[in-house]
């Protein structure tokens, strides 16, 4: 499993560490990735990602994971998220023919 957030694409990144005699080494930057159950509205279900804990907040702050994903552009979500978003969006327009 790679140490990817589902919605945002946030990974690993890498740099250096910096001693007080500029020693350099290596070592790496980790997203802080959670396991979150997320409800959707819209389809009426729980789905599981694991996102970091930045997107979690994001999430909470839009209203929920299916207004984050329809506010969100499409360019900047990552490969699971979009599969969401269109899964979303088909619920959608399903529950609006019918009503």
């Amino acid at each position: 499993m790679s140490r990817t957030c589902s919605l945002t694409g946030k990974s690993v990144m890498s740099g250096n560490n910096r001693s007080h005699a500029e020693n350099k080494t290596k070592r790496v930057f980790r997203p802080n990735l959670v396991r979150a159950s997320l409800w959707s509205e819209t389809l009426g279900e729980r789905v599981r990602l694991r996102i970091s804990a930045n997107a979690l907040r994001t999430v909470e702050k839009h209203g929920g994971i299916d207004a984050f994903l329809m506010q969100e552009r499409d360019s900047r979500l990552a490969g699971p998220a979009l599969k969401l978003k269109r899964r979303v969006a088909k619920a959608a327009a399903r529950r609006n023919a019918s009503a």
